[in-house]
């Protein structure tokens, strides 16, 4: 199931790049992104002057992808938390209401636990946001014509 296509109207957006701004804060974090699956980068708050946010949030898209590939190989709905641990500088993402992704990148002057404390509040509320978002699209619930084609009809397409 294809996720449709998001609308960002000022007002949420404005709600979404506060909460990504204070989750700065509230976690001693260096970094904090918001992406859709797409790898578009929605919001953006801390010491990003120095990332190249562009192929960060791509690469990110790509690896919550792999891992859901991964996921069902394994009979999984998703793995919604992911944590890199490096030597300087750590990564926590976590998937919202599958439908955007929450990077939050801290280093030695904050400690994983309470990075997962705030993930948690602030994705509740961003769920809240992009489920609120999705209700004020309009025409949002009518199916596409191409709703019903699966990724096996286009296999079998292009296999003839």
């Amino acid at each position: 199931m294809s996720n449709p296509q998001m609308v960002m109207y000022e007002e949420e957006f404005h709600q979404i790049q506060a909460i990504v701004a204070r989750l700065v804060r509230e976690a001693n974090a260096r970094v904090v992104f918001i992406i859709d699956k797409n790898g578009q980068l929605i919001a953006q708050a801390g010491e990003v002057d120095q990332l190249d946010s562009t192929s960060l949030a791509s690469l990110t898209a790509g690896n919550i992808a792999a891992t859901g590939g991964m996921a069902k190989l394994l009979r999984e709905n998703e793995f919604t938390t992911q944590f890199h641990e490096g030597e300087k500088q750590n990564i926590h993402i976590q998937l919202v209401g599958n439908r955007v992704i929450l990077v939050v990148i801290f280093d030695h002057k904050t400690s994983l636990g309470l990075v997962r404390l705030r993930v948690k509040k602030t994705s509740e509320e961003l769920n809240g946001i992009f489920e609120s978002l999705m209700r004020k699209v309009p025409g949002q619930t009518r199916e596409t014509p191409f709703a019903e084609i699966t990724d096996d009809d286009i296999d079998n397409l292009f296999n003839d």
